[in-house]
């Protein structure tokens, strides 16, 4: 498959709007689009009954109001998950009706006070719903929005019972999401749950590397179309040599309150020449990625 390389580089809402709204809501995916972005990404994680839905982690004492709830108390515990000890609620102990009486809350009050006023107003969405927000903004917008779905943990939950992809190609294909077209792509930062979905779709997938490695281009491109990386891994070379090797490369994640200035920040990525940047401001972005193209015309 071929990489999908766009030539106006995608501003993807990254969990929607978390600049402006608490993540991974409908209300924050719902603003990332009407800021201008391109595509939404949210996080998936299962319930116990095996319904996807969107929170950054599967612990959820700090996306949601459950340590409010007295009759889920039972329900705290200590796991193992990728080697470390977390203790905490998780969503696959709590069936789609129990989390459904919980309420989001801002995942990082001391960055983004602001957003601590929405608390406790919106509920955690399941993909479904997030399949129909992107065919309603779509259709309101008159512009194609896109998904980039992040499976989390999917190694975990299948120890567990829980086999995320299998759900999410069902979901997707239900919402009419899981054609070769570039309407959705998969992510995420484990090889092996890439591989395994290769076989089984042909949506394009999404190596994520973090800050600090170093991917191996080459093997990369032999099951993904897509380089996903740290913003500090996003230099011109690693960008000519991802293209050279038919990856795409989008780039993760611009913050406006981590940078001293946040136009620049974008201008160095889009020289560098990556094809999607994952922004908590999307708007901020698309306005950035403006004044670089009106740059770029100016200068030929």
């Amino acid at each position: 498959m071929i990489a999908p390389v766009t030539a106006l580089p995608q501003v993807i809402g990254h969990r929607g709007a978390p600049g402006h709204r608490p993540e991974n809501t409908l209300a924050s995916y719902r603003l990332a689009v009407r800021l201008g972005a391109d595509a939404i990404e949210p996080d998936l994680v299962p319930t116990r009954d095996g319904v996807l839905v969107a929170r950054h982690e599967h612990e959820i004492s700090r996306t949601t109001d459950v340590a409010l709830h007295p009759e889920l108390a039972d329900r705290r515990c200590t796991k193992v998950v990728g080697g470390r000890e977390v203790t905490g609620w998780f969503t696959e102990d709590l069936t789609l009706a129990e989390l459904r009486t919980l309420r989001a809350v801002e995942r990082h009050p001391q960055l983004r006070p602001g957003n601590t006023r929405y608390d406790g107003r919106w509920p955690v969405p399941t993909l479904d719903e997030i399949c129909a927000l992107v065919h309603h903004e779509s259709r309101r917008s008159g512009r194609r929005i896109r998904l980039c779905a992040e499976v989390k943990e999917a190694s975990y939950f299948a120890s567990v019972g829980l086999p995320v992809e299998s759900t999410l190609l069902e979901v997707l294909a239900r919402h009419r999401l899981d054609g070769p077209g570039g309407r959705c792509q998969v992510q995420s930062f484990e090889e092996d749950v890439l591989r395994g979905l290769a076989g089984r779709t042909e949506l394009p997938l999404v190596q994520l590397v973090d800050a600090g490695e170093r991917p191996d281009v080459a093997h990369v491109a032999t099951y993904a179309q897509v380089l996903g990386v740290h913003t500090s891994l996003a230099t011109p070379a690693l960008v000519a040599e991802a293209h050279a090797a038919g990856l795409a490369v989008h780039a993760w994640t611009l913050r406006a309150e981590l940078v001293a200035d946040p136009y620049a920040e974008v201008r160095t990525l889009l020289d560098a020449g990556v094809d999607g940047l994952f922004s908590d401001q999307p708007g901020l972005t698309v306005e950035a990625r403006a004044q670089w193209l009106a740059a770029q015309e100016q200068t030929g």
